[in-house]
Order: structure tokens, then C-alpha cells, then sequence
């Protein structure tokens, strides 16, 4: 028997890439702030277009969804009145990032 031949298998057995299966837990939506429509409460839903033409999502919020604005979470309240104050919305995007599986919203975050 060649025992050369059966460790060099045996190595090249190893070496292979494992084959895994990979899911998308949560989806990045980019979002222009005129196709953004702010949560009215903690446990309702926001609205977004991805593009102008696209139809409004409507996607649930709830309790433990962060807002975040310049790399800071804020509560929803204080979110809003931020957001209410931008004059040119259509010159700032924000990221909403869904939880593809309960179909959440898990963060909204903005850089103003």
C-alpha cells in the first residue's frame, strides 16, 4: 500500500473548503429622507421607497428598534423632531436595516 498516496489524500480530503450554507438574516435598504416616512410609535410601522418610482414599503417597528442619527441612538421622539427638522430631504439618505425573517425593523440610522 502506498502510504504516501493515502496521507496525501487524506490531506487533500482536509483542504477543501467546507461547504456551508449561508442565510441573509437582515437586509440594508438605502433610503432617500423625501421617501421616509417616520414611525408615529414605538410599535407601528415606518414607510420607505428604495427608488422614486419604487412603490411604499410599509415594515413594523418595534420597542427595541434603534434610531440612530450621527452615530448616536436616540429615542424614537427625539428621532423624529431631528428628522422633521431637515429642510432639503432629498439631499440626505438613511439606512434601515430589516430583519428579513419576523420582517422588523431592527435600526434606522441617518448622518445629517
Amino acid at each position: 500500500m502506498n502510504i504516501k498516496s493515502l496521507i496525501l489524500a487524506i490531506l487533500l480530503g482536509l483542504s477543501l473548503p467546507v461547504a456551508a450554507e449561508f442565510t441573509t438574516v437582515s437586509r440594508a435598504h438605502e433610503v432617500s429622507l423625501s421617501n421616509f416616512r417616520v414611525p408615529p410609535t414605538a410599535n407601528s410601522g415606518l414607510g420607505f421607497k428604495t427608488c422614486d418610482e419604487c412603490d411604499m414599503q410599509t415594515v413594523r417597528v418595534t420597542p427595541l428598534t434603534q434610531y440612530i442619527i450621527n452615530g448616536k441612538a436616540l429615542p424614537l421622539k427625539e428621532f423624529r423632531k431631528a428628522i422633521f427638522q431637515v429642510r432639503d430631504r432629498s439631499n440626505h439618505t438613511l439606512t434601515v436595516l430589516q430583519h428579513l425573517e419576523s420582517n422588523t425593523i431592527v435600526s434606522v440610522s441617518v448622518t445629517l
